[in-house]
């Protein structure tokens, strides 16, 4: 059995790995950054992505959703998109004298929101909603959507103007977010060396729908063993007394560090999680659930110290 085990595990790693080299072959230096995202969707989550304009966000999701053979569809944030623009309208068919649903963008497997900060409250509140639920009632019926379905949304960290913010409880909903920032410059180099090869040489799929939602199932068999899950919560814990901290990570981001972790140990070939495959997601599981004192920025302290504080502190299994 256990032979076995492990002979499963190869082969999700080997699947997984195809994925992340294949969307590396068009983005430049975010490996770990497209790690996330895969885990984000073995694990059921959506994923939030914070960066200026130009870094690739729209381009890292669709050569996701290309390597993994998954339908792709991208919505552009205004203050003009209803929630029946997102997620579908019965509409009057004469020829059959009835009414017809006509699914809109969130019947996909990839969905990219750009700027989900610019959409109005009541469409973003359908928005996430669906992402919770899975499925979107329109008029009495329900619909299921697409397995896997997996959110990516996009909000621009500098531009505040004509943006509707996303409040802690609606954040609270993503399972991870991801910072991206300006490459470096031997990074640009090798943009600029890739760019004719990304345009004209599309990707083609290296795994199928039937093999992600195989790799889905499989996470729930990761082993996370007591003193692990120790560890999460003492590192919750410490975050939450740290002084400069005013709301603190919620147990959805216990649960998100637990998720994500297992993910990530699958991605590595492995059945089991260990204290480094925790360190790696905390951050991004957990960024966006803590919301700093006023003292914090005159003392200069970041979530991203009040993180680094919490690792330093407690004592790793």
């Amino acid at each position: 059995m256990e032979e076995a085990k492990g002979e499963g595990l190869a082969v999700f790693r080997e699947i997984l790995s195809r994925v992340v080299d294949s969307v590396s072959k068009v983005i430049v230096g975010n490996r770990s950054e497209i790690e996330l995202i895969l885990a984000s969707m073995l694990s059921g989550g959506h994923v939030l992505i914070e960066g200026v304009p130009g870094v690739a966000k729209t381009l890292i999701a669709r050569s996701i959703a290309s390597s993994m053979g998954l339908e792709f569809k991208r919505i552009q944030g205004t203050p003009d998109i209803l929630p029946s623009d997102i997620i579908g309208v019965n509409i009057y068919d004469q020829r059959s004298s009835s009414f017809i649903f006509r699914k809109e963008p969130i019947f996909t497997n990839i969905l990219f929101v750009d700027e989900i900060n610019r959409l109005p409250p009541k469409t973003q509140s359908a928005l996430l909603e669906a992402m919770q639920e899975l499925q979107v009632t329109v008029e009495g019926i329900t619909y299921r959507l697409p397995e896997p379905f997996l959110v990516i949304a996009t909000m621009n960290p500098v531009e505040v103007e004509g943006t509707f913010p996303l409040s802690e409880a609606q954040i609270d909903r993503f399972l991870a977010k991801i910072e991206i920032s300006y490459p470096g410059v031997e990074e640009t180099v090798e943009i600029l060396r890739r760019y004719d090869m990304i345009q004209s040489m599309p990707l083609k799929p290296v795994a199928s729908r039937e093999e992600i939602l195989s790799a889905i199932k499989s996470v729930r068999n990761v082993r996370v063993d007591d003193n692990i899950l120790k560890y999460i919560s003492l590192l919750i814990q410490a975050m939450r007394n740290n002084r400069y901290v005013r709301l603190g990570p919620s147990p959805r981001g216990a649960i998100a560090v637990y998720m994500l972790s297992r993910a990530l140990a699958l991605i590595r070939g492995r059945g089991y999680v260990t204290p480094d495959d925790v360190k790696q997601v905390l951050y991004p599981a957990v960024s966006h659930r803590i919301v700093l004192r006023d003292e914090a920025r005159l003392s200069r302290i970041s979530v991203r110290s009040v993180v680094e504080e919490a690792l330093s502190r407690v004592d790793i299994p």
